[in-house]
């Protein structure tokens, strides 16, 4: 049944890449999300043609996704699964992948249109597969979100002992929200590549070519509170964690 839906949406795919049709996948409504820095375009992107991409995203689909539920229920206690991979069809979408969680607690990981034809192999797409499955795995959306709870807790009970309006401590309290979600984003961008990596490495793919994908994207540096670690970093993760899989 798996495959003939894998099937199905390979054929889908090369209507909705080629402009003919639209793509009938529905994204579900997402809680928090692990989105990662969009694909930078500082000149005319090369894309694939509609049906090799189509083919690229089914096939790594097909031997992804399996390895990740069993990765998944190998590290985890009491954690759903089974994934649900799907293809936002948003018009204008930028190159982009994500990772959420649907009203069940479902895992879900989106890929645009824009990236399935901007990657320029299977490799790229089953090591960005693998990173976002490991968000989910890592339990990194929960502990995101107790983070944020810390942080606004902590800022909050420091602005309301020094006296500051219900407004002003509101204010602290969303500060706080936001600094404590951001406090482990970077370490958590690390920890998922080194696991999509396993993942990828263990599905039959190339993570360290997959992991060319960061030449292409934007280098966030080490800009205070940024939420994604600089790109030469990611990648020599990439490439002790395959020294290690040798």
């Amino acid at each position: 049944m798996r495959q003939m839906m894998i099937r199905g949406m390979a054929l889908v795919l090369v209507g909705i890449l080629a402009g003919c049709a639209p793509l009938p996948v529905a994204v579900p409504a997402p809680a928090p999300s692990t989105r990662p820095v969009p694909v930078a375009q500082p000149e005319p992107v090369q894309r694939l043609d509609a049906e090799t991409a189509a083919r690229n995203f089914t096939a790594v689909v097909a031997r992804m996704e399996p390895v990740a539920e069993r990765e998944c229920l190998a590290r985890t206690r009491n954690v759903d699964c089974d994934f649900l991979i799907t293809v936002d069809r948003t018009p204008g979408a930028p190159a982009n992948a994500f990772q959420t969680l649907d009203r069940n607690g479902r895992p879900v990981i989106g890929f645009t249109l824009a990236l399935i034809a901007e990657a320029r192999n299977q490799d790229e797409l089953a090591f960005i597969l693998g990173h976002e499955a490991a968000h989910h795995i890592a339990g990194h959306i929960p502990r995101t979100q107790q983070s944020a709870v810390t942080g606004a807790m902590i800022l909050g009970t420091l602005a309301s002992l020094g006296g500051a309006s219900p407004e002003a401590v509101r204010d602290f309290e969303r500060a706080g929200a936001t600094i404590g979600a951001r406090s482990y984003s970077r370490e958590f961008e690390l920890e998922a590549d080194a696991l999509g990596t396993i993942l990828a490495w263990r599905a039959g793919y190339d993570p360290e070519r997959g992991a060319e994908f960061f030449s292409r994207i934007p280098d966030p540096g080490n800009r205070f509170l940024g939420t994604h670690p600089p790109n030469a970093q990611r990648a020599e993760v990439v490439r002790r964690t395959v020294a290690q899989l040798r």
